[in-house]
């Protein structure tokens, strides 16, 4: 598992770095502005204490899976706040049909902004319409579908690449514990190897005595 810290032994022992300021050399935070930097730390530290880097390589890595889930994260929210940015052209689709389509180019736009008479208004024309703001999403998302998919296709990257960045810390550490292991059978055998050559050694004939 990638929780389990690499084996040491004498002669190949491996420096654990201190979670949370394993990655603080590396490159500044990628945050945008207005960004939780709070956020970021906290998720950084996290990974760093789950995945225990212990080498230059993990700390590279780990960084790496931070900046990577951090990027998911984003494109999510950022799916979801153009989504709630762009609802009142989808509003409008669903009230040309119910309001004419000169009525509902000027009443979408009151209603995202929260004016009040349009808010019940659109209540209203909805309900008696057998409708509620579920269509509207749904217009909405079908209007932003190329540019939902491509957000999500961008999303569905980062999760692969940050996939493939566990793959090498899992790789690097078997590696390093299939060194470690011959390393250590073979100071083993030579270990053997000099008792065995020592128990073969005749003993010194004694001297007769007179």
């Amino acid at each position: 598992m990638i929780e389990t810290p690499l084996p040491t032994a004498a002669g190949a022992a491996v420096a654990q770095v201190r979670p949370g300021a394993a990655l603080a050399f590396l490159a500044t935070s990628t945050l945008i502005a207005g960004e939780d930097a709070a956020a970021y730390d906290d998720l950084s530290t996290r990974m760093s204490r789950m995945l225990t880097p212990s080498d230059i390589l993990e700390q590279i890595w780990v960084r790496d899976v931070v900046d990577l889930t951090w990027e998911t994260l984003r494109l999510r929210r950022l799916k979801a706040q153009f989504l709630t940015a762009t609802a009142h052209e989808g509003l409008a689709l669903v009230l040309g049909p119910l309001l004419g389509a000169k009525t509902s180019d000027q009443v979408a736009p009151r209603w995202a902004a929260r004016d009040a008479q349009a808010l019940v208004q659109v209540d209203a024309v909805l309900a008696a319409a057998g409708l509620d703001m579920d269509a509207a999403r749904a217009r909405t998302f079908a209007l932003k579908i190329d540019t939902v998919e491509r957000i999500e296709r961008m999303a569905a990257g980062a999760h692969y690449r940050r996939s493939d960045v566990l793959r090498e810390i899992e790789r690097h550490r078997a590696s390093f514990a299939t060194t470690l292991r011959r390393a250590v059978a073979e100071v083993e055998d030579a270990a053997l190897t000099d008792v065995a050559a020592a128990a073969s050694v005749p003993a010194p004939a004694r001297e007769p005595t007179t």
